[in-house]
């Protein structure tokens, strides 16, 4: 993937708003929600039943 070029008689600005109450606490529980999910995922690997190998007797 490579990077997009900008222009060069071009400009681009952006100007950042202030985020509502309600943006803010959407991110913050997509971000607390997300983090849970990787942890459960994590502890689930760690905790994943090992087979045990037969060896002939």
């Amino acid at each position: 993937m490579g990077l997009i070029k900008e222009p060069l008689d071009i400009d681009f600005v952006v100007h950042p708003r202030p985020l509502t109450k309600a943006e803010e606490k959407a991110i913050s529980d997509f971000i607390r929600a997300d983090k849970e999910k990787r942890k459960l995922k994590a502890l689930r690997a760690k905790t994943s039943p090992k087979r045990k190998i037969k060896q002939p007797s």
